[in-house]
């Protein structure tokens, strides 16, 4: 990525430099030592970690500076990285002079969300961590920079604690780990923890009164905030609530056949900044076992179905709706596991248009069924509070299918969270984990007499799995009535993103 492009940069600059064979000579063996010592400690040329002069002064993380350059398991899909340079003091500024690429210095809003669901099926209850960053580095200083931890709990119960000091969140760029201290307990000195980023979980649990870490196969925080519906607990007014919790993550799937090449959510091109905001799903099913501690009350469970997914970008959506599922009745065995997302909304395109897209994804058995407007078509029809019913179809490549997934609350159900918009943290959306859900598939099949796809003479993939625990959002806005649509891409960028199915099917 950026420092794969550091070398023939260098090598093009000291080229020109030529007449003075010695001084080229010399900076090409400079890189080549450099690139043998990143190599061996397994961290970036482009951020690597500051060495402390006084060692026993300041600690540092034990971990590499954006964890390790592999995968952390192999179902881990693309965009699982961040997607910013932090502006925590552990990343530097200019430690390799001429090859050195700083932060940029941005003016725009730019944010970044993790959402990790643990879903409690005997205790009938789900809960939620979100985690957020906004403006970091901003050059100066933005108003609106921000970190924060959500949470949504037991009986859609809602607590925050945020912080506006960008500087205390961390984030890899190789594999998905981050994490930000509020505070740290009273016999750590906080001046000599300024350099630390990662810390392996026994001691994130002995040093941090306040915070959050999120590491590839642990997810730790403990939060002393405030009750999230006081319109300002983001300030510290409200009700004083606390959440520990400590979770063990064994991933299933990520998005893509557990055997197949891991996929972007939104396609190839959605890493583009002409279509932000960003949404990638990072772990479409996987199986969590921990504790968490709401207020009073722990709940301990082994095996709980786990789900994760982010957002990023520098664009907010005017309007959005989703459905994520994946605790439905019979299909919790890790052999017949089962999750659907879907989702969609109204974004803004270039030359001052919008476009209203949306997809709906299952997961089963390893195996990934992608209903999406460049392979097919999907429906929606989703009340202002209360019903979603939608709907996809699958009539390109391997996998002919189509799906349909009906979820309803009550209208006394739910919570309204914050999000980041362009003028900051505010509630903008409203979350359930109550929505009855039931999911529907069949394969289809090309009828030659009629011309169109029909569902095939046999026994549906799926038949009406159900579940009591469906999580449901509706965001943006306004939401006086029901919004029905139908989600089309049209060419050429309909093209353009079929372009890898084109590939993988030849």
């Amino acid at each position: 990525m950026q420092r794969m492009h550091l070398i023939p940069v260098a090598f093009t600059l000291l080229c020109h430099l030529s007449s003075f064979g010695s001084v080229a000579l010399l900076g090409v063996q400079t890189i080549k030592r450099t690139m043998q010592n990143v190599k061996r400690s397994g961290r970036s040329i482009v951020e690597p970690t500051i060495q402390p002069e006084n060692k026993e002064a300041l600690s540092v993380s034990e971990y590499p500076l954006h964890g390790a350059p592999s995968k952390a398991y192999k179902q881990q899909p693309p965009h699982s990285e961040c997607h910013f340079l932090p502006s925590h003091p552990a990343y530097p500024q200019n430690r390799f002079g001429l090859f050195r690429r700083g932060p940029p210095k941005r003016k725009g809003r730019f944010f970044e969300g993790w959402y990790y669901r643990v879903t409690l099926p005997e205790d009938g209850q789900s809960f939620a961590f979100i985690m957020s960053i906004e403006d970091p580095g901003h050059n100066p200083r933005s108003k609106l920079a921000l970190s924060a931890l959500q949470i949504m709990g037991p009986d859609d119960g809602y607590m925050i604690q945020a912080d506006p000091d960008d500087t205390k969140f961390w984030a890899w760029k190789n594999q998905q780990g981050l994490g930000c201290n509020f505070e740290y307990n009273d016999d750590v000195n906080p001046e000599k923890m300024k350099l630390c980023t990662a810390l392996p979980p026994e001691k994130w649990t002995k040093k941090v009164k306040s915070g959050f870490q999120m590491l590839p196969h642990r997810l730790q925080g403990k939060l002393r905030g405030y009750d999230g519906t006081d319109p300002d607990a983001l300030f510290g007014v409200g009700a004083p609530g606390e959440c520990d919790f400590d979770v063990t993550i064994d991933p299933l799937t990520g998005w893509g056949d557990n055997i197949g090449k891991q996929k972007s959510t939104a396609g190839w091109l959605a890493s583009y900044s002409v279509f932000e905001p960003h949404w990638q799903v990072t772990m479409s099913d996987g199986r969590a076992s921990g504790t968490i501690r709401w207020n009073n009350k722990t709940y301990e469970f082994q095996d709980a179905p786990f789900y994760a997914e982010k957002n990023w970008g520098g664009e907010f959506p005017a309007r959005w709706y989703w459905v994520q599922c994946n605790a439905f009745d019979g299909y919790l065995d890790r052999e017949n596991h089962l999750s659907v997302t879907a989702g969609g909304g109204r974004r803004k395109i270039p030359f001052g248009r919008t476009e209203e897209l949306g997809m709906v994804s299952i997961h089963y058995k390893g195996t990934f069924y992608e209903a999406v407007p460049w392979t097919g078509a999907m429906t929606w029809s989703v009340d202002s509070w209360g019903r979603w019913k939608l709907g996809g179809r699958c009539t390109e490549g391997k996998k002919l299918f189509e799906a349909e997934i009906i979820s309803e609350c009550k209208q006394t159900d739910g919570v309204v969270l914050r999000a980041p918009t362009i003028t900051g943290m505010i509630n903008a959306c409203k979350d359930s984990f109550f929505a009855k859900t039931t999911l529907s598939m069949w394969e289809l099949e090309y009828d030659e007499t009629t011309k169109t796809f029909v569902r095939a003479d046999k026994d549906p993939i799926i038949d009406n799995a159900f579940s009591s625990q469906g999580g449901v959002e509706i965001g943006g806005g306004p939401w006086w009535e029901k919004w029905e649509g139908k989600s089309l891409m049209k060419q050429p960028m309909r093209g353009l993103v079929k372009i890898p199915y084109i590939f993988s099917r030849s």
